[in-house]
């Protein structure tokens, strides 16, 4: 009795296809949908939810989503200038759109807090964003 249908067999290759990414996209003053895109909005609006999302913290969200940055705050500026590169690389690592993240630029503020500002290199374009911790 034979395991696999017939005509198949274990040499099958499988073909990728790139799907279409589009998405809605969010009013954030409004809090409406103002629209649908593809392009490089929403590639700004998809790496700007990857940021603001604490990774592990919605069930709704896979445990590859997300971003590991609060317990970062409070933390000495030298730690937070060589973890943050690292932890913001691995958030993006799951979006095949995004292709680098570089020239990260750190401004230590007062109160303890750091502003790291850093480009994300997408298949759209490249996206100026910053971080607050």
């Amino acid at each position: 009795m034979a395991t696999l249908p017939e005509g198949v067999g274990l040499d099958v290759s499988l073909k990728y296809t790139d799907q279409p990414t589009n998405t809605f996209l969010i009013d954030w003053s409004s809090k409406q949908i103002s629209g649908m895109d593809n392009g490089l909005d929403a590639m700004r609006q998809a790496v700007d939810i990857i940021l603001q999302n604490e990774r592990f913290r919605w069930q709704i969200y896979g445990s590859n989503f997300g971003s590991e940055l609060e317990d970062l705050i409070g933390e000495e500026y030298d730690y937070i200038a060589g973890e943050l590169p690292r932890r913001i690389e691995e958030a993006f690592s799951m979006d095949s759109r995004i292709l680098a993240v570089e020239n990260f630029r750190f401004s230590e503020q007062g109160g303890g807090k750091v502003i790291a500002a850093f480009d994300v290199v997408t298949v759209y374009g490249t996206i100026s964003e910053e971080v607050e911790t």
